[in-house]
């Protein structure tokens, strides 16, 4: 066991007070009385103690003595496991150079047509309307594309001339509409133009300033969401970590893997491996993969911050 941590703390306490606070316990909210606690405590407790925990404290990398009311201790391991991490994120973020992308990314054709969208949304001079014209365009290629990876089976229609024609229907449960905000909720309405009665839930992730992590502070999904197949919406994936967390969240509420679906118009190489990685049944669809993400995880060449040029809050 000890061989799978990566970090090994005792946290130390005087036995007076371990035992003083055994006593206010028990008596307080137990309702036992002095002499019962103690005999237990000498005849169990104790030995117990002596023979499987305090030996422990020979394999420890770190013992924290005063227990948890020892402040500076507990600062300096929380800052000595965040420079580790930071070192790991490092090994991440190249880990991925020189590997093929993976099978379950799907990139949308690239016609002279999609790579003319990818001109004028990228440009740094487009106009506010135009940007937003030519993204909601490429949203609904985008979404167009994704539906044509839902299950579907065989069926026989009679047309108004009385023949029978061999067509295509998804044969499934239903579909829902899952926007990553603030940029996700763009997509929605390429969404429900071509997906009809379709239900939406919301999530808000936000990077926190002073960790670096994503933070969920906000969840709106339809009731009943297990059994559907699920479109996760963000404009942009640069590290993959909103989108991870999110596709997480979906996962708590017994959404089944194969049936996610994350979409996005420009992802960065970074992120579509480190999704690939932490969740290899989710299906990435995107319309353009960029090479890298500069020192502010933003994506190379990219497209800038999609959510204040689309609102207009640059």
């Amino acid at each position: 066991v000890f061989q799978l941590l990566d970090m090994k703390v005792f946290v130390d306490t005087d036995s007076d007070i371990r035992l003083v606070r055994r006593l206010q316990r028990d008596i307080m909210e137990h309702g036992r009385d002095v002499v019962g606690v103690i005999k237990q405590y000498n005849k169990f407790v104790k030995p117990a103690f002596e023979q499987y925990i305090e030996p422990t404290v020979q394999v420890a990398d770190i013992v924290v003595p005063r227990g948890g009311e020892n402040f500076v201790a507990l600062d300096l391991i929380v800052q000595h496991v965040h420079s580790q991490l930071e070192k790991v994120r490092a090994a991440l973020a190249s880990a991925h150079q020189g590997q093929p992308l993976p099978k379950t990314l799907s990139v949308l054709e690239n016609t002279p047509q999609v790579r003319g969208m990818h001109t004028i949304i990228r440009n740094k001079d487009t106009t506010r309307d135009e940007f937003i014209f030519y993204s909601k365009r490429l949203m609904r290629l985008l979404i167009e594309h994704a539906l044509s990876f839902l299950p579907l089976k065989s069926v026989t229609v009679e047309t108004p001339q009385g023949t029978t024609y061999e067509g295509k229907r998804f044969h499934r449960q239903r579909i829902t509409g899952v926007s990553i905000l603030r940029a996700g909720e763009t997509m929605e309405q390429a969404l429900t133009a071509v997906c009809k009665d379709i239900r939406l839930g919301k999530i808000l992730i936000q990077t926190n300033h002073d960790t670096g992590e994503p933070e969920l502070h906000y969840l709106r999904l339809p009731k009943e969401i297990s059994e559907d197949y699920v479109i996760l919406m963000d404009s942009t994936v640069s590290t993959g970590a909103a989108a991870m967390m999110a596709v997480r969240v979906l996962l708590d509420h017994d959404v089944q893997e194969d049936r996610i679906f994350l979409l996005s118009l420009l992802m960065a190489e970074m992120g579509v491996h480190s999704v690939a990685y932490a969740f290899p049944r989710v299906r990435i669809i995107t319309t353009a993969v960029d090479k890298r993400i500069n020192e502010e995880f933003h994506i190379i060449p990219g497209i800038g911050n999609f959510g204040d040029r689309y609102f207009g809050t640059d």
